[in-house]
């Protein structure tokens, strides 16, 4: 045919060699598509974030390229799933509880014990608590200008943030209401007059 073996050979490897690195991408999305479906570090419906880009939300739909993610502000974020099965990711509804985890700050000048009290309270009466018995109040720093206290409980997974939400509004109403300062920061100025 007039060609020469050494010339067909060197094309059809260079036309390999093309055809594999525009192929990278897709393959790695299939195989991590792959990985994914076999290993199901998450199914649809799971709250995932993936640590690697920062996305997150309720996984939506798992395709052989990508996966579908639906944000909490309601948007759907596409990746693929080579990104995800290279990276870290966190399944946050894998459980059915998770523990709430809330830092409130109070003034030196304020009863340490009656906040702790307060805050006690308003923790074992909070609707989202699943184990009463299991709250946890406690001093966690002595800061520049406020003594920090953490608040731990067992809340459903799937009701994290409402609990958050509710029970960092409960704590400041309680606090105000027994007249404990949350205290933040200021800058005094003073000027001189000459």
């Amino acid at each position: 045919m007039g060609v020469q073996p050494a010339a067909f050979v060197t094309v059809l490897a260079s036309a390999g060699v093309a055809i594999g690195l525009a192929l990278q991408g897709s393959l790695s999305n299939i195989a991590g598509g792959c990985l994914i479906l076999l290993t199901r570090p998450f199914i649809v419906g799971d709250y995932i974030v993936e640590d690697g880009h920062g996305n997150e939300g309720t996984v939506m739909a798992i395709d052989l390229f990508y996966t579908r993610i639906k944000t909490t502000q309601n948007k759907i974020i596409v990746v693929p799933n080579g990104v995800i099965s290279s990276n870290s990711l966190t399944n946050v509804t894998r459980q059915e509880e998770l523990l709430l985890d809330i830092r409130v700050g109070i003034g030196y000048d304020d009863d340490l014990l009656k906040a702790k009290e307060i805050l006690k309270e308003v923790a074992a009466t909070s609707d989202f608590n699943t184990r009463v018995d299991e709250v946890t109040i406690f001093v966690d720093e002595l800061g520049e200008s406020s003594i920090n206290l953490g608040v731990r409980f067992w809340v459903p997974s799937g009701q994290y943030h409402p609990a958050r939400w509710d029970t960092n509004e409960r704590i400041k109403l309680a606090l105000d209401k027994e007249g404990i300062n949350i205290p933040y920061n200021q800058l005094d100025v003073h000027m001189i007059n000459n």
